[in-house]
Order: C-alpha cells, then structure tokens, then sequence
C-alpha cells in the first residue's frame, strides 16, 4: 500500500487484526521492508504488524536524496497517524534502531515498548564519517551492485554464508534495486545522526535488545552497554548471526521477540 506523507510516497504493509496490539517494524540500512518478512509471517494474528520502506528505500519515494534522520522520523509518527495508532511497539534494526531511539526522544508519549536489534545509539565517530565518506564515493563511482557485493561481507555471520546463501543472495537483490540517490542520501543521514545516549537512562517503556553474536557493525558489547543503562531491558544475544539477527536466525529471533510481545498484552 502506499500513503503521500510529508510530500513523500510512503510504501507499507500490515497483517494481522486491525484491533491487534500495533508492532511497527522499521529496517536497516540499505534495505526494505521485505526483510521483515519471517517475522511478519511468524506474528500470530492477534498482533497488527506493519512494516514500512524508509524514503530512499524499497517502494518509497526518492526524492533529491537530501534526508536526515529527524525526516525519517517524522515519516515514522506521520504514518502512525495515518494508521490511527496512538501507541505503538516499536522495532528498529540497525539505522531502524537509530530511528527507534530518536522518535522515542523526541515522542516518548507514542511508544508502548521498544525492540532495540543490532544498533547503538553513539554517533559515527570522525573515524565512522570517514567511512561514510567513502561508501559514497564508491557507491558514486562503481555503482550501487559492486556496492553490495562488498557491503554483505560484513554483515552477515560465517555460518550464514555456509547455511544460508539465499538470504546473502535476497539481500544483494534487495540493494541492487535500491537508488544510489537513496543509498546516498541515507549515508549521509546516517553520518549526520544526533547522539541518542542520553536517551537511554530515561527509557520507562519495555525493552528488549537483540544482537548477533557474530555483529561486527554493531557489536554485543554496544548492546550490552544499552542493556546497562535502559532500566529492566533484556538482552538476548542470537547465535550462529551477524548484523542481521532476524534472517540468519529466525527461529531464535521470532522466538524472543514473541515472547517479548506476547508479555505486552
């Protein structure tokens, strides 16, 4: 389905019953909502499940490429009001997570639980801009498919590229298709990004973070660090995974996130 906000053509899908509790799942960088999809097959349908492409992404709009986070944010609660959802759980994996952490600080009010996968909530450090910068010099010079070859061996687990070489090849394809208009502009939102840190110690809402044991983007110990400082948050580290916890490992995945939402009845 697809909704103008923002004089911006927002794609999404939802399953399950409308009168359900709401979940919205926001992805990774440089995704789509499609890799949601185990999840959203798994949901019972006493959930309402709603995954969304980020401007830039998927079937959304691209634009001139000139994003921030705080626009992403603003496309996010845009869209919970569309939807008529005053409160919502709120899933975010890695830049998904960023957007997580900024709409809850700047919206707090809007959000009955988080979901926290595979993200931090530091800024990029000078180093970080740095590879940024260089991202966008080679997806500008060598085009967006070398982009995705070499951006995949970083991110998934060495079991998976054993076990599970279709999810490596679906996301390749998934990012071929991406604009590099998008890829460009998202890069450069993420280089830009606020320090959410602050935000951590003031999280009253149910959280659960999830990472992968394998994540070298976005380490265990990031997570570990937002465990400590998010009071009653739990942490469940997934095995035989990378940065993409909820494709290389589904079933543990699906299992602690059920759980977890399951409780928020």
């Amino acid at each position: 389905m697809e909704i103008r906000l923002n004089n911006c053509a927002i794609n999404y899908a939802e399953r399950g019953l409308p009168q359900g509790l709401p979940v919205m799942f926001v992805h990774g960088f440089p995704f789509d909502h499609r890799m949601w999809d185990p999840q959203m097959k798994a949901l019972p349908n006493h959930f309402r499940a709603i995954t969304y492409d980020v401007r830039g992404h998927g079937g959304s709009d691209v634009g001139d490429g000139q994003y921030t986070i705080e626009f992403f944010v603003d496309d996010l609660i845009a869209l919970l009001d569309h939807l008529v959802i005053d409160k919502t759980v709120l899933c975010g994996l890695s830049m998904g997570g960023y957007i997580a952490l900024r709409a809850f600080e700047r919206h707090p009010e809007r959000f009955k639980a988080l979901v926290l996968c595979d993200t931090k909530s530091e800024a990029d450090t000078n180093e970080g801009k740095i590879k940024r910068s260089a991202t966008l010099k080679s997806v500008k010079s060598e085009g967006v498919a070398v982009f995705a070859d070499d951006f995949v061996k970083g991110i998934f687990a060495p079991e998976t590229f054993q076990n599970h070489p279709e999810v490596i090849e679906s996301i390749k394809q998934t990012i071929r298709a991406t604009s590099p208009i998008g890829i460009s502009g998202a890069v450069l939102a993420l280089a830009a990004r606020t320090d959410t840190t602050g935000v951590l110690t003031t999280i009253r809402v149910p959280t659960l973070i999830l990472v992968g044991e394998h994540d070298k983007l976005t380490p265990p110990s990031a997570s570990e660090y937002m465990q400590k400082q998010i009071a009653g948050s739990e942490l469940h580290i997934i095995s035989k995974a990378g940065h993409m916890t909820n494709l290389e490992n589904a079933p543990d995945f699906n299992r602690h996130l059920i759980d977890f939402l399951n409780r928020m009845m």
